[in-house]
């Protein structure tokens, strides 16, 4: 048999049996997938009408707890529909009742009204009734008198003024009596103390501008040749050199006490060297300027030392330093704010108040007086300001500017500046007035005295510290003195400045005299 032929046969064969057996195997599995969609679509099923089964179930429970939820809020709704229905209920009975209780406080109100209409007509007429007796009583008692009802008023009215500026005077008298009494032994006792432990000098100092020269030769070597070296020194200090008819002396005029003694220096060291000639003023004048400068600081710290204050800016020391050079009516000012610090501080220790703050507001009181002559201002202001900028406290700030009384002193501090203040200056040889001022102060304070009605005369007395004034006895009584004195008193205090106290002294003397024949 040829192979070729079997070999096809073969290939045929199996192609036959691949057919058949890929024919039977999808009959096969055709059969194999109806079965398991048969299964699944049962199961399906099931699945299905369990799920219907459980929704149903849990529709019915959810009906349920609906109408339980809804059954329990009509429940609560009814409920509190009845409790608001009570209370609108109470309210309206209420309401009715206050209703009531309205109409018959009306009702008695108009009962009232009623019965006050009828007492005021009663009333109206007992008031017609008591007028006319009262007129009748005051026609009776006018004739009896023989006054008539403004004379008795006026009558009245005149004796009791009278006893009142009699009881008035009498009750001012003892009050001032008792409160000098015991201010003046408390005062005289705590300022006694306070002198009696400062130990200051007796007499003013008085800083003089006047070089003594060696000879009148040296005179013409200070003017120079065709007053060279005389020009060369005023240019330089700043002062003027007065060269008068006055045998061997200079004048030295300057409103700066500093650069005054600055060119009374440079001239002393000038007679003292005997060579003047504008090169050796230049070099003079710049060392005495160096010492003045140093005695400045010198004297400034000196006085913080003496004064036992501390903690003081040194702009302000060297300010008190200036104060060296400064003179008020002859008193140096730095001795006399060193003796102010002592006084105030003194008092201060004997009525328990802060002694540091009293010591560093009577050192610094009159601070402004270094500067009064360079700025504009008065001292006062000035010190407030400098004290202010260099970070004083306000108590200091406060005392520096009450110190003068041009605000009312409101510390203890401030009150013990201004006492210590007026001691220092007001003390036997602290300070020199000029005549004319002296003088003009007298006829000021006798014509404050004789410009009140019934003085006929007034005398200032005892270098001003008493004024005596004879009053006409016609005018002014024995109790009207007392509040005449008290009211001079109070316009020499509004109207004159004055050192320490003035005593109003008030004279009245009623003289009869006749003859007998």
């Amino acid at each position: 048999m040829n192979p070729g032929l079997i070999i096809g046969l073969i290939v045929a064969a199996a192609v036959v049996f691949g057919v058949v057996g890929f024919i039977v195997g999808g009959i096969h599995r055709k059969k194999v997938a109806e079965a398991a969609i048969g299964s699944a679509t049962e199961e399906a099923n099931r699945i299905v009408s369990q799920a219907v089964s459980e929704a149903e179930s849990k529709k019915k429970e959810a009906i349920l707890e609906a109408k339980d939820e809804i059954h329990k809020q009509r429940t609560d709704l009814e409920r509190e529909i009845r409790e608001r229905r009570n209370e609108i209920q109470k309210q309206e009975r209420r309401l009715v009742q206050k209703e009531e209780n309205l109409d018959k406080k009306v009702d008695n109100l108009e009962k009232k009204e009623d019965l006050l209409n009828k007492k005021l007509k009663d009333a109206d007429s007992k008031l017609a009734e008591v007028e006319a007796l009262k007129k009748s009583q005051f026609e009776m008692l006018e004739k009896i008198s023989g006054y008539t009802k403004e004379q008795a008023k006026d009558y009245l009215i005149q004796n009791l003024e009278g006893e009142l500026t009699h009881e008035k005077a009498v009750k001012i008298l003892e009050i001032e009596q008792q409160t000098k009494d015991d201010a003046e032994k408390l005062a005289r006792e705590i300022i006694t103390s306070a002198i009696q432990r400062c130990a200051a000098d007796h007499a003013a100092e008085a800083t003089v501008s006047v070089v003594a020269l060696p000879n009148d030769e040296m005179k013409g070597r200070i003017i120079g040749r065709e007053g060279r070296n005389i020009r060369t020194l005023e240019t330089i200090t700043g002062v003027d050199l007065i060269i008068d008819d006055t045998p061997e002396a200079i004048t030295v005029s300057s409103f700066d006490p500093v650069r005054r003694e600055i060119a009374r220096l440079t001239l002393e060291k000038l007679i003292s060297d005997g060579r003047i000639h504008p090169s050796r003023i230049e070099e003079m004048f710049e060392k005495s300027k160096r010492e003045v400068e140093q005695s400045i600081k010198q004297a400034g710290e000196r006085a913080v030392i003496d004064a036992g204050v501390n903690g003081l800016h040194g702009e302000l020391v060297k300010l008190l330093g200036r104060l060296k050079y400064r003179t008020s009516y002859g008193q140096n000012v730095l001795n006399h704010s060193l003796e102010v610090s002592y006084i105030a501080g003194l008092m201060a220790a004997e009525i328990g108040a802060d002694v540091k703050t009293a010591k560093r507001a009577g050192l610094l009181h009159d601070i402004g007086k270094a500067l009064d002559h360079q700025f504009d201002g008065s001292h006062i202001e000035l010190g407030v300001e400098y004290a202010k900028k260099y970070k004083e406290n306000d108590a200091i700030v406060h005392a520096i500017q009450a110190h003068h009384g041009d605000i009312e002193a409101k510390t203890i501090v401030a009150c013990l500046v201004q006492a210590a203040d007026a001691i220092s200056a007001a003390r036997p040889g602290a300070r020199r007035e000029n005549v004319q001022n002296y003088i003009k102060r007298l006829e000021k304070l006798e014509e404050i005295a004789t410009s009140f009605n019934g003085v006929e005369k007034s005398y200032a007395i005892q270098a001003g510290r008493e004024v005596r004034i004879m009053v006409k006895p016609e005018v002014i009584s024995d109790d009207q003195m007392v509040l005449v004195a008290r009211d001079i008193v109070k316009k020499i205090e509004d109207e004159l400045e004055y050192p320490g106290q003035i005593k109003v002294n008030i004279i009245r003397e009623s003289r009869a005299c006749d003859f007998a024949k």
